[in-house]
Protein backbone atom coordinates (compact mmCIF):
# COMPACT_ATOMS: atom_id res chain seq x y z
CA UNK A 1 0.00 0.00 0.00
CA UNK A 2 2.47 2.69 -1.16
CA UNK A 3 0.01 5.59 -0.68
CA UNK A 4 -0.88 4.77 2.93
CA UNK A 5 0.23 7.50 5.34
CA UNK A 6 0.39 6.75 9.08
CA UNK A 7 0.75 9.48 11.70
CA UNK A 8 1.08 7.95 15.16
CA UNK A 9 0.30 9.66 18.44
CA UNK A 10 2.28 9.52 21.68
CA UNK A 11 3.39 6.09 22.89
CA UNK A 12 2.15 4.55 19.62
CA UNK A 13 -1.39 4.67 20.95
CA UNK A 14 -3.74 5.82 18.16
CA UNK A 15 -2.80 6.77 14.62
CA UNK A 16 -4.25 8.82 11.76
CA UNK A 17 -4.47 6.91 8.48
CA UNK A 18 -4.72 8.68 5.12
CA UNK A 19 -4.12 7.59 1.54
CA UNK A 20 -6.92 5.04 1.41
CA UNK A 21 -10.55 5.27 0.27
CA UNK A 22 -12.75 3.22 2.58
CA UNK A 23 -15.82 3.92 0.47
CA UNK A 24 -14.41 1.40 -2.03
CA UNK A 25 -13.94 -2.36 -1.51
CA UNK A 26 -10.54 -3.23 -0.04
CA UNK A 27 -8.11 -5.64 -1.62
CA UNK A 28 -6.84 -8.52 0.47
CA UNK A 29 -3.49 -6.71 0.76
CA UNK A 30 -5.16 -3.53 1.98
CA UNK A 31 -7.29 -5.39 4.53
CA UNK A 32 -4.23 -7.22 5.90
CA UNK A 33 -2.19 -4.02 6.17
CA UNK A 34 -4.96 -2.13 7.95
CA UNK A 35 -5.44 -5.00 10.37
CA UNK A 36 -1.72 -4.99 11.17
CA UNK A 37 -1.80 -1.23 11.86
CA UNK A 38 -4.94 -1.59 13.97
CA UNK A 39 -3.31 -4.28 16.11
CA UNK A 40 -0.21 -2.11 16.51
CA UNK A 41 -1.86 1.22 17.37
CA UNK A 42 -5.18 -0.05 18.82
CA UNK A 43 -7.04 3.09 17.66
CA UNK A 44 -7.08 4.16 13.99
CA UNK A 45 -8.89 7.14 12.53
CA UNK A 46 -9.53 7.98 8.90
CA UNK A 47 -10.42 11.58 7.90
CA UNK A 48 -12.63 12.42 4.93
CA UNK A 49 -14.51 9.15 4.46
CA UNK A 50 -18.07 10.12 3.39
CA UNK A 51 -19.51 6.62 3.83
CA UNK A 52 -23.02 5.40 3.17
CA UNK A 53 -24.63 2.75 5.39
CA UNK A 54 -23.70 0.07 2.87
CA UNK A 55 -20.08 1.22 2.69
CA UNK A 56 -19.78 1.28 6.48
CA UNK A 57 -21.23 -2.22 6.66
CA UNK A 58 -18.85 -3.50 3.98
CA UNK A 59 -15.78 -2.07 5.69
CA UNK A 60 -16.90 -3.48 9.04
CA UNK A 61 -17.24 -6.94 7.52
CA UNK A 62 -13.69 -6.70 6.15
CA UNK A 63 -12.63 -7.00 9.80
CA UNK A 64 -14.97 -9.86 10.69
CA UNK A 65 -18.66 -10.69 11.15
CA UNK A 66 -20.93 -8.18 12.87
CA UNK A 67 -21.21 -8.24 16.64
CA UNK A 68 -24.50 -8.43 18.55
CA UNK A 69 -25.68 -5.04 19.85
CA UNK A 70 -28.41 -5.42 22.50
CA UNK A 71 -30.66 -2.86 24.23
CA UNK A 72 -30.57 -0.24 21.45
CA UNK A 73 -32.86 -0.01 18.41
CA UNK A 74 -30.76 0.04 15.19
CA UNK A 75 -31.10 2.19 12.08
CA UNK A 76 -34.21 1.09 10.12
CA UNK A 77 -33.23 -1.41 7.44
CA UNK A 78 -29.69 -1.74 8.81
CA UNK A 79 -29.79 -4.04 11.85
CA UNK A 80 -26.04 -3.79 12.46
CA UNK A 81 -25.81 0.02 12.56
CA UNK A 82 -26.69 2.03 15.66
CA UNK A 83 -27.22 5.76 15.46
CA UNK A 84 -25.56 7.44 18.43
CA UNK A 85 -27.43 10.73 18.57
CA UNK A 86 -27.76 13.65 20.93
CA UNK A 87 -30.13 16.45 19.98
CA UNK A 88 -29.72 20.13 20.94
CA UNK A 89 -32.58 20.19 23.47
CA UNK A 90 -31.82 16.81 25.09
CA UNK A 91 -31.18 16.89 28.83
CA UNK A 92 -29.65 13.42 29.22
CA UNK A 93 -25.86 13.04 29.37
CA UNK A 94 -24.22 11.95 26.08
CA UNK A 95 -24.55 8.24 25.33
CA UNK A 96 -21.41 6.38 26.39
CA UNK A 97 -20.09 9.22 28.52
CA UNK A 98 -18.77 6.99 31.32
CA UNK A 99 -15.58 5.00 30.74
CA UNK A 100 -16.35 1.57 29.34
CA UNK A 101 -15.40 -1.24 26.99
CA UNK A 102 -18.28 -2.06 24.64
CA UNK A 103 -20.51 -4.90 25.79
CA UNK A 104 -17.92 -6.41 28.16
CA UNK A 105 -20.87 -8.12 29.86
CA UNK A 106 -21.20 -10.48 26.88
CA UNK A 107 -19.59 -13.93 26.88
CA UNK A 108 -17.62 -12.88 23.79
CA UNK A 109 -17.43 -9.05 23.74
CA UNK A 110 -16.78 -7.34 20.38
CA UNK A 111 -13.29 -7.35 18.94
CA UNK A 112 -13.76 -3.92 17.43
CA UNK A 113 -16.02 -0.89 17.41
CA UNK A 114 -16.31 1.51 14.47
CA UNK A 115 -17.79 4.99 14.71
CA UNK A 116 -18.52 7.24 11.73
CA UNK A 117 -19.13 10.96 12.22
CA UNK A 118 -22.21 12.34 10.46
CA UNK A 119 -22.93 15.56 12.40
CA UNK A 120 -20.13 17.07 14.49
CA UNK A 121 -20.84 19.97 16.88
CA UNK A 122 -18.59 23.04 16.62
CA UNK A 123 -17.53 22.66 20.26
CA UNK A 124 -16.94 19.66 22.52
CA UNK A 125 -18.10 16.19 21.61
CA UNK A 126 -14.71 14.47 21.53
CA UNK A 127 -14.02 10.86 22.46
CA UNK A 128 -11.29 9.80 24.88
CA UNK A 129 -9.51 6.43 24.70
CA UNK A 130 -7.48 4.64 27.39
CA UNK A 131 -4.66 2.18 26.64
CA UNK A 132 -5.16 -1.02 28.64
CA UNK A 133 -1.90 -2.54 27.40
CA UNK A 134 0.34 0.23 28.67
CA UNK A 135 -1.70 0.46 31.86
CA UNK A 136 -0.88 -3.18 32.61
CA UNK A 137 2.79 -2.80 31.64
CA UNK A 138 3.20 0.04 34.15
CA UNK A 139 1.00 -1.39 36.90
CA UNK A 140 2.67 -1.24 40.32
CA UNK A 141 3.94 -4.64 41.47
CA UNK A 142 1.55 -4.81 44.43
CA UNK A 143 -1.49 -4.21 42.21
CA UNK A 144 -0.26 -6.73 39.67
CA UNK A 145 0.12 -9.36 42.38
CA UNK A 146 -3.36 -8.56 43.71
CA UNK A 147 -5.04 -9.35 40.38
CA UNK A 148 -2.95 -12.23 39.03
CA UNK A 149 -5.28 -15.06 38.05
CA UNK A 150 -8.40 -13.21 39.17
CA UNK A 151 -11.62 -12.65 37.25
CA UNK A 152 -13.91 -9.63 37.20
CA UNK A 153 -17.70 -9.82 37.21
CA UNK A 154 -19.36 -7.90 34.37
CA UNK A 155 -23.03 -7.00 33.92
CA UNK A 156 -25.24 -4.62 31.95
CA UNK A 157 -27.45 -3.90 34.95
CA UNK A 158 -26.26 -0.36 35.68
CA UNK A 159 -27.26 1.22 32.35
CA UNK A 160 -29.68 -1.32 30.83
CA UNK A 161 -31.84 -2.86 33.56
CA UNK A 162 -35.14 -1.03 33.97
CA UNK A 163 -33.94 0.28 37.33
CA UNK A 164 -30.58 1.44 36.01
CA UNK A 165 -32.04 3.05 32.90
CA UNK A 166 -34.58 5.08 34.90
CA UNK A 167 -31.78 6.36 37.13
CA UNK A 168 -29.79 7.54 34.11
CA UNK A 169 -32.23 10.22 33.00
CA UNK A 170 -34.60 10.47 30.06
CA UNK A 171 -33.05 10.02 26.62
CA UNK A 172 -35.15 11.21 23.68
CA UNK A 173 -32.92 10.91 20.59
CA UNK A 174 -32.10 7.18 20.87
CA UNK A 175 -34.47 4.31 21.57
CA UNK A 176 -33.08 2.27 24.46
CA UNK A 177 -34.89 -0.98 25.30
CA UNK A 178 -33.88 -2.06 28.81
CA UNK A 179 -34.88 -5.53 29.99
CA UNK A 180 -34.26 -8.01 32.77
CA UNK A 181 -31.49 -9.80 30.84
CA UNK A 182 -29.29 -6.94 31.99
CA UNK A 183 -29.12 -8.50 35.46
CA UNK A 184 -27.12 -11.46 34.17
CA UNK A 185 -23.40 -11.57 34.95
CA UNK A 186 -20.34 -12.76 33.06
CA UNK A 187 -16.87 -13.46 34.45
CA UNK A 188 -13.76 -12.42 32.50
CA UNK A 189 -10.04 -12.45 33.40
CA UNK A 190 -8.78 -9.09 34.62
CA UNK A 191 -5.52 -9.64 32.75
CA UNK A 192 -6.51 -10.51 29.19
CA UNK A 193 -4.25 -11.95 26.50
CA UNK A 194 -4.95 -10.63 23.02
CA UNK A 195 -5.80 -13.58 20.72
CA UNK A 196 -4.01 -12.05 17.70
CA UNK A 197 -1.07 -10.01 19.00
CA UNK A 198 -0.40 -11.97 22.20
CA UNK A 199 -0.10 -8.70 24.13
CA UNK A 200 -1.66 -8.56 27.59
CA UNK A 201 -3.92 -5.79 28.87
CA UNK A 202 -6.22 -4.86 31.71
CA UNK A 203 -9.78 -5.83 30.80
CA UNK A 204 -12.27 -4.15 33.10
CA UNK A 205 -14.19 -0.87 33.16
CA UNK A 206 -16.22 1.33 35.54
CA UNK A 207 -19.59 0.85 33.78
CA UNK A 208 -19.91 -2.90 33.39
CA UNK A 209 -17.46 -4.31 35.96
CA UNK A 210 -19.34 -4.91 39.21
CA UNK A 211 -16.67 -6.57 41.29
CA UNK A 212 -13.86 -9.11 41.52
CA UNK A 213 -14.80 -12.75 41.88
CA UNK A 214 -13.97 -14.30 45.25
CA UNK A 215 -13.48 -10.97 47.06
CA UNK A 216 -15.84 -9.26 49.49
CA UNK A 217 -17.51 -6.10 48.23
CA UNK A 218 -15.39 -3.60 50.18
CA UNK A 219 -12.05 -5.13 49.22
CA UNK A 220 -13.21 -5.58 45.64
CA UNK A 221 -14.38 -1.96 45.39
CA UNK A 222 -11.10 -0.62 46.79
CA UNK A 223 -9.03 -2.69 44.36
CA UNK A 224 -11.18 -1.71 41.39
CA UNK A 225 -10.93 1.98 42.24
CA UNK A 226 -7.15 1.72 42.43
CA UNK A 227 -7.05 -0.05 39.07
CA UNK A 228 -9.38 2.47 37.40
CA UNK A 229 -7.34 5.39 38.76
CA UNK A 230 -4.21 3.87 37.25
CA UNK A 231 -5.86 3.01 33.91
CA UNK A 232 -7.04 6.58 33.47
CA UNK A 233 -3.70 8.25 34.12
CA UNK A 234 -3.26 11.01 31.50
CA UNK A 235 -0.21 9.25 30.04
CA UNK A 236 -2.46 6.40 28.89
CA UNK A 237 -5.29 8.52 27.43
CA UNK A 238 -5.65 9.77 23.87
CA UNK A 239 -8.14 12.64 23.45
CA UNK A 240 -9.72 12.48 20.01
CA UNK A 241 -11.34 15.40 18.20
CA UNK A 242 -13.85 14.68 15.47
CA UNK A 243 -14.49 16.08 12.00
CA UNK A 244 -17.44 15.35 9.76
CA UNK A 245 -17.09 12.12 7.73
CA UNK A 246 -14.26 10.84 9.92
CA UNK A 247 -14.24 7.11 10.72
CA UNK A 248 -12.59 5.69 13.81
CA UNK A 249 -11.83 2.06 14.61
CA UNK A 250 -10.60 0.77 17.95
CA UNK A 251 -9.64 -2.55 19.51
CA UNK A 252 -12.31 -3.20 22.11
CA UNK A 253 -10.21 -5.97 23.65
CA UNK A 254 -7.57 -3.56 24.96
CA UNK A 255 -9.16 -0.09 24.94
CA UNK A 256 -11.68 1.76 27.12
CA UNK A 257 -13.41 4.86 25.79
CA UNK A 258 -15.61 7.72 26.92
CA UNK A 259 -17.80 10.11 24.92
CA UNK A 260 -17.30 13.71 26.02
CA UNK A 261 -19.96 16.39 26.34
CA UNK A 262 -19.45 20.13 26.13
CA UNK A 263 -21.73 20.80 23.14
CA UNK A 264 -24.99 21.82 24.78
CA UNK A 265 -27.37 23.35 22.24
CA UNK A 266 -25.86 21.47 19.29
CA UNK A 267 -26.64 18.17 17.59
CA UNK A 268 -24.15 15.28 17.40
CA UNK A 269 -24.79 12.18 15.25
CA UNK A 270 -22.55 9.13 14.81
CA UNK A 271 -23.13 5.73 13.21
CA UNK A 272 -21.69 2.73 15.03
CA UNK A 273 -20.97 -0.90 14.19
CA UNK A 274 -19.19 -3.68 16.05
CA UNK A 275 -17.19 -6.72 14.99
CA UNK A 276 -17.90 -10.04 16.73
CA UNK A 277 -15.34 -11.14 19.28
CA UNK A 278 -14.03 -14.16 21.14
CA UNK A 279 -14.19 -15.32 24.75
CA UNK A 280 -11.51 -13.44 26.75
CA UNK A 281 -8.63 -15.52 28.09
Amino acid sequence: MPDLCISAHANNFAACITGIDLTQPLSAEQADELRAQWLRYQVLYFPDQPMTHTQLERFTESLGPFGHDPYITPVPGHPNILEVRHDPDEAAVPFGSSWHSDWSFQAAPPNATLLHAKVVPPIGGGTHFADGIRALETLPKTLRQAIEGKQAIHSARRPYSHEGYRAGGKRTSMKITPNEDAWQTQDHPIIRTHPESGRQSLFLNPVYTLGIKGMDSDASSQLLQALFAHMLHPDFVYQHRWAENMLILWDNRTVMHSAQGGYSGYRRVMHRTTVAGSVPV
